[in-house]
């Protein structure tokens, strides 16, 4: 699994504290939110030419850890 933690960035004063990829201003809600209203991986990478292949990777690797440790909390 890729190392989210090198790529995923929260700063409390950017996007509200919202998890961003690489110090951008673009969140991991905003690549779901892409990914879920049908956008391909490769559109997303067109139009955002900044993203890589390894920062969409990274938001599923952020999202898999966050889940894992909600159910552990649990």
């Amino acid at each position: 699994m890729i190392d989210y933690k090198k790529i995923i960035t929260i700063e409390p004063g950017k996007r509200s504290g919202k998890p961003c990829i690489r110090n951008l201003r673009i969140t991991v809600y905003d690549v779901f939110g892409w990914l879920a209203s049908g956008m391909s991986k490769e559109e997303i990478l067109e139009d955002f030419p900044l993203l890589t292949e390894q920062d969409i990777l990274a938001c599923f690797a952020y999202a898999a850890d966050k889940e894992k440790k909600v159910l552990h909390a649990a």
